[in-house]
């Protein structure tokens, strides 16, 4: 049986526990860790609390019409589903895959991304 990918870690019981913020973007706690979620068309994402430019707080920006993340500080957009840079600065906005599951929501990060993951 081949191992799951993703450790996947509960951050709220229901999407409508968690406390979205007008943009309709929520900072919670994983792993000791802010980070963000979003939602879009329905669907929530996850994705890093500050921007790799300048470190804007993502959760002070705003979604964009075409689902793009738009940070606050110098407007430099990432697709809301892979991260990537769409205003052509070359940044990365580090991302995460997220679950909607009867008993909550739930957010995936890969195994063995850590520098002490080979002890576990």
């Amino acid at each position: 049986m081949a191992e799951e990918k993703y450790t996947w870690h509960k951050v709220a019981g229901h999407t409508n526990e968690i406390e979205w913020q007008e943009n309709n973007i929520a900072v919670v706690e994983l792993k000791g860790k802010k980070i963000c979620l979003a939602m879009f068309n329905n669907s929530v994402f996850a994705f890093a609390f500050k921007c790799p430019h300048a470190g804007g707080l993502l959760a002070d920006g705003y979604i964009d019409a075409i689902g793009n993340i738009v940070c606050p500080v110098h407007r430099y957009k990432y697709n809301i589903s892979n991260g990537r840079n769409v205003s052509g600065e070359g940044y990365y906005l580090k991302h995460w895959p997220v679950e909607l599951r009867e008993d909550g929501v739930y957010v995936g990060m890969e195994r063995g991304k850590g520098v002490f993951d080979w002890l576990k």
